[in-house]
């Protein structure tokens, strides 16, 4: 009996059609998304509205103290995750050796990551506003984010140095070069690029939670910057959430709203942005 055969070229046709509708379809659906926020949000902003506090039951006035709340948030967060998720990458594929030690510890990153950021901030709310003391505040917001995007820096991380040919390192180890040295000085630069990738995936997820900083110091309405660490503070995640839920007259901020999201927005493309540049310095740095 006969078979037929689908010529290789038509379905290799056939496949990248798909994989063009499906790109497409998600640059679609982000367009309009952009597009909403920004058509709704653009209206509203303006100098005032950048530069001075909530007013009227936040119906009124600006959001100057949850942007920078927001700022100091996702810079305090990252400057505990990314050093200890990038270490700790490097222990479990540059020197922990395949045994049942390094089988929970993945088991148990794999876990962390799947698990509810509401879940964090339970853990947060009792380890470090109860137990360790710091109640309400940016810090303990900060801590709890930490841990929130702590195992994506690792996987990152760990799928960067994977990537970077074996071969470098033998060479580094062959010419004379010690096992941290040539971590130090091979794989880290090679890897540097993917692991800027896994920080920007961080930032968009630690800039947009909104449960774990609800339960460890987010603040309903403070007109005021923080002074330190241990103040509580206003964000914007959550100062979106309390103008769309409760408190307020919803239809009345509708405008305050959007213009709040499309800050958000700008200010994560931003962090972003200087990511991809310093991310493309690297990439430029490399010569294999």
């Amino acid at each position: 009996m006969a078979t037929h055969r689908i010529d290789p070229g038509i379905s290799q046709m056939l496949a990248f059609t798909v994989i063009r509708i499906c790109m497409l379809a998600v640059l679609a659906f982000v367009g309009i998304l952009v597009y909403y926020i920004v058509i709704n949000g653009i209206g509203h902003l303006s100098i005032e509205f950048l530069t001075s506090p909530p007013r009227q039951r936040m119906t009124a006035g600006g959001i100057f103290p949850a942007i920078v709340g927001t700022v100091m948030l996702i810079s305090l967060s990252m400057a505990m995750a990314l050093p200890l998720g990038v270490l700790s990458a490097i222990y479990l594929n540059e020197y922990a050796s395949e045994n049942r030690r390094v089988w929970l510890i993945n088991m148990a990153i794999n876990n962390l990551a799947g698990t509810p950021s509401i879940v964090f901030g339970l853990f947060g709310l009792a380890l470090f506003v109860k137990y360790a003391g710091f109640g309400p505040s940016l810090l303990a917001a900060s801590l709890t984010l930490m841990l929130v995007v702590l195992p994506v820096i690792i996987r990152a991380s760990e799928e960067a140095l994977i990537s970077v040919p074996p071969g470098l390192r033998e060479g580094s180890l062959a010419l004379g070069a010690t096992r941290w040295q040539t971590v130090q000085k091979v794989v880290i630069p090679a890897a540097m690029p993917s692991i800027i990738t896994g920080a920007i995936l961080s930032i968009g997820r630690v800039a947009g939670e909104t449960a774990p900083i609800l339960l460890t110091g987010a603040a309903y309405f403070i007109p005021r910057t923080p002074d330190s660490v241990f103040d509580q503070f206003m964000a914007l995640p959550y100062h979106l959430f309390v103008l769309s839920t409760a408190g307020t007259d919803i239809e009345q901020t509708r405008g305050i709203q959007y213009a709040t999201a499309l800050v958000l927005l700008l200010i994560v493309l931003g962090i972003n942005l200087i990511a991809v540049v310093i991310r493309s310095r690297y990439r430029k740095k490399l010569m294999w």
